[in-house]
């Protein structure tokens, strides 16, 4: 069974993109892939990079402390917090009034998707420079960025100001490819992060065990995305995304994320072969 008869078989059930590539940007089987999807914690991944661009410009430090607070200020105006019943990464939590390493936060963000760590992150960072690192990522390919970066995670106010995250699979492909082809110590450093996941339920879940996959996942009601770069041994790496906004159930949304993974490895050695 191919990625489009997977597609079919939820035809009707909702919005799913797929962007299915090589490492160096060239698509090679593409669905809805420039139709922007809310974002949930993708979001994630150019908020580490623009991070990271900071550090090397010496405006940040990965070692600096940042104190662990719950009040932030909001896209719309005014202020906002987490919710904590919704953040499914407790560690953070449990610093709230201490001081952490920046680089400690980065970690919860992207390996455990912490919300909260999220946004103290970007606290540093800033929208602005988050977003720009998710547009220049654009890939080629793609004919105008849908992709953006507005605002902090579980910021209420700036939601009901119509004030939002998206990403597209296009969009996630871009960060990847950039992610993945560079060759500093900022690269390997990011593709650490991702390769430290723990939500392995989507594109790791029916491979090989081993395998290495440095990827973002993101989830919310409807919501199931994940992303990332596949590294065979026996092939070279590919880049995978599937954002998913539907009525399916959230187990069967992943199953099918992980269904579609699994037909680009076992065409692996000729993507081309991926219908």
């Amino acid at each position: 069974m191919g990625i489009a008869e997977l597609l079919r078989r939820v035809d009707g059930s909702g919005e799913f993109g797929v962007w299915l590539g090589r490492l160096d940007g060239t698509p090679v089987f593409v669905h809805e892939a420039e139709r922007p999807h809310y974002s949930a914690s993708t979001m994630k991944l150019p908020v580490a990079m623009a991070m990271m661009r900071k550090v090397e410009a010496g405006e940040l430090e990965l070692f600096q402390p940042v104190l662990v607070h719950n009040d932030f200020a909001s896209a719309a105006g005014g202020r906002f917090g987490v919710n904590p019943d919704e953040d499914e990464a407790p560690k953070t939590w449990q610093q709230l009034g201490k001081k952490v390493p920046l680089t400690w936060l980065a970690t919860e963000m992207i390996a455990r998707s912490s919300n909260l760590a999220t946004n103290l992150v970007l606290e540093q960072v800033g929208v602005a420079a988050a977003n720009a690192a998710l547009v220049e990522a654009t890939l080629p390919s793609s004919p105008a960025p849908a992709s953006q970066v507005r605002r902090g995670i579980d910021d209420v106010p700036a939601a009901r100001a119509g004030i939002s995250n998206l990403m597209s699979p296009a969009g996630m492909a871009g960060v990847l490819v950039a992610v993945g082809n560079r060759k500093d110590d900022a690269g390997e450093y990011l593709r650490e992060l991702l390769a430290g996941n723990q939500w392995n339920g989507e594109i790791p879940a029916l491979l090989p065990k081993r395998t290495r996959v440095e990827h973002k996942n993101g989830w919310d009601t409807r919501i199931r995305h994940d992303g990332g770069i596949v590294y065979p041994k026996d092939a070279e790496p590919f880049v995978l995304v599937v954002c998913t906004t539907s009525e399916l159930p959230d187990t069967e949304a992943q199953q099918l994320i992980a269904a579609i993974a699994l037909e680009a490895w076992n065409h692996r050695h000729n993507l081309e072969a991926v219908r």
